[in-house]
């Protein structure tokens, strides 16, 4: 007998993922598989539970205790206990969460590097975002206006991280877990109004598809996909033009002027990523490339990090704050 239909869905999503060609440099090497003990991640672990087994690779599953509600100790238990039921090698970390950027931010810092230091060697680590989260985060970088990235959403790999279900619904991975007899862990804070996304998922997006009369999951995810198409081309396009105008640690800046726009500043924001500069907003972006487009002997702008950003005799260097070359 064929397994359920949403059985079958998240299957083949793991399967599909795992055959691509990206993903080629890791096979054979053990899965990891991040698991709260919600529905999406234990429909992702029983998924990969039966890839894993299909390849002849060992699985693993890690719980990320936050500390963060009554009781987490407990759901990571009981999560930890699911994966060993599934098949595998279970390990329940419990981290501390600072507070910078606020609780959702820290804990997904916190979580982030736990996984990435806990996984074996050459493996990657499945995450059980679905085609819901992605619809959600990139209404989220179109109200915050933080440009064509944001909006471009998560991507299916982005090694070590791995999103097989980010074309699959939420309520397919529910949907598998009660075909599996899996009993997934209903985190109260994805009820609680209080926290932006669920705001998205329970108001924004149901008005949405009821005044568009359905599809806005689906089309907000093939947004998604095109726009990260487009700034993947874009981005390889600045990274050539980024070694034609580069002079030691500088940028020619009339040569770089000539370049469109758009290229511009990701040859711009590149540089001064790799330079240490963090956290670039497009404020920052676009004063930056004033020196460039609106240049009139204007001082450079301070930016994160404490650097400045200085135009010099035809090159734009950026250097701590308190250094001043002369212009030109």
């Amino acid at each position: 007998m064929p397994p359920p239909p949403a059985v079958s869905a998240v299957r083949g999503a793991v399967r599909r993922l795992l055959g691509s060609a990206e993903a080629a440099p890791f096979r054979g090497a053990p899965l990891v598989v991040a698991c709260s003990g919600g529905a999406d991640s234990l429909a992702l672990a029983a998924a990969a539970s039966h890839a894993a087994r299909r390849a002849g690779v060992a699985l693993h599953g890690l719980v990320v205790d936050h500390g963060l509600q009554v009781g987490s100790a407990d759901v990571a238990a009981r999560a930890a206990q699911q994966l060993a039921e599934l098949g595998a090698v279970a390990e329940v970390v419990r981290v501390q969460v600072g507070s910078s950027g606020g609780p959702e931010a820290a804990a997904r810092r916190a979580r982030y590097r736990v996984l990435r230091e806990r996984r074996p060697p050459g493996s990657l680590v499945l995450l059980g975002h679905t085609l819901d989260d992605q619809a959600e985060s990139v209404l989220l970088g179109l109200g915050r206006g933080s440009g064509a990235r944001s909006i471009a959403g998560m991507r299916p790999l982005d090694p070590p991280w791995a999103r097989p279900f980010l074309g699959v619904r939420r309520e397919t991975t529910e949907a598998a877990c009660r075909e599996l007899g899996l009993d997934p862990w209903r985190d109260p804070h994805n009820a609680d109004a209080r926290f932006t996304r669920v705001r998205l998922r329970t108001e924004v997006l149901p008005l949405m598809e009821e005044v568009l009369q359905g599809g806005v999951h689906e089309a907000l995810a093939r947004t998604a996909q095109q726009l990260r198409e487009d700034a993947d081309a874009l981005d390889a396009v600045a990274a050539a033009e980024r070694r034609r105008v580069e002079v030691g640690e500088g940028l020619d800046a009339l040569a770089l002027k000539e370049i469109p726009a758009a290229v511009r500043r990701r040859v711009l924001k590149a540089w001064l990523l790799d330079r240490g500069v963090p956290e670039l907003s497009d404020a920052h972006l676009r004063a930056a490339d004033a020196l460039l487009a609106d240049w009139r002997g204007q001082g450079g702008p301070r930016l994160p990090g404490d650097f400045v950003l200085r135009r010099a005799h035809g090159t734009l260097q950026v250097e701590a704050a308190g250094r001043k070359p002369p212009n030109g």
